[in-house]
């Protein structure tokens, strides 16, 4: 009777595990087997049972990775949008995990794309802020182009920018984005303090430079996307949702240690 109950218990455990969707970085893929397939490993090793689903967008390693770098990123995460739907592992929902660029395209995703739902976003060096260029060409074309951010020219970031200035509210008010993006459980935003690919690191807790001033910084609480709520980040940091973890580490530098005892056991278990 023990033993059938203990099973029983198991079984359970099992069921109830909310699967893992990943969404890769830069040139990462999900064929990769050095890191994106053995961080996927360890999701299944420390969680038994967990479903764990690798975001790709090409047929193969190298058409994944080219992806990566050179595609309309709205059309992916459209093309992404209805792959998960289609998806019968994830009808009650899912946790996510961006790396790098990954993050903001899962974040466009929870905005965008209300089901399956989205229910944890675990952001690992995300630019939720960006960088800059405008060329049309470029924007529709290379991956990178569309979170590129000039503090120094707002104006046309605003009018030519193509994916980051929409998903932050910053072309027109989508109530839906904000509605989505609040209909999270955890946003947790992990920040690298010795990081020297993303510029500047603030942005990966929705910081960024002044407006005109690449000396100042400033903060997600004191950026205009907050303080208004346009995006619902305010009411989120107030209602204890928004979690903004450091680590002393390069880009994406962390072992899996760390990972388990930071992100997985409190937002993914």
């Amino acid at each position: 009777m023990k033993i059938i109950l203990s099973l029983l218990l198991v079984t359970k455990y099992i069921l109830t595990q909310t699967p893992v969707v990943i969404w890769p970085g830069l040139g990462s893929t999900l064929h990769s087997k050095k890191s994106i397939v053995s961080f996927k490993n360890m999701i299944e090793e420390n969680i038994p049972g967990v479903y764990v689903h690798l975001i790709h967008i090409g047929h193969n390693r190298f058409e994944d990775s080219v992806k990566s770098i050179w595609s309309n990123i709205n059309n992916e995460i459209e093309f992404v949008c209805e792959d998960l739907k289609l998806n019968s592992n994830l009808i009650n929902g899912y946790n996510a995990i961006g790396f790098s660029q990954g993050s903001q395209f899962l974040r466009a995703l929870a905005q965008r794309c209300s089901y399956p739902k989205m229910k944890n976003l675990i952001s690992l060096g995300g630019q939720h802020q960006g960088f800059f260029v405008y060329m049309n060409i470029i924007q529709t074309n290379i991956v990178q182009a569309s979170y590129w951010h000039d503090p120094l020219n707002e104006h046309d970031y605003k009018n030519y920018n193509l994916f980051l200035a929409d998903i932050n509210q910053e072309k027109k008010f989508n109530l839906n984005y904000k509605l989505n993006l609040m209909s999270l459980e955890n946003l947790v935003l992990v920040k690298f303090d010795k990081d020297e690919v993303i510029y500047p690191r603030e942005s990966q807790w929705f910081g960024f430079y002044a407006r005109n001033n690449l000396k100042k910084i400033y903060t997600m609480e004191e950026s205009v996307l907050y303080v208004n709520d346009t995006l619902g980040l305010k009411t989120l940091d107030r209602m204890g949702r928004i979690h903004k973890i450091s680590i002393p580490g390069q880009h994406l530098q962390f072992s899996n240690s760390w990972f388990i005892e930071s992100i997985l056991k409190p937002f993914l278990i």
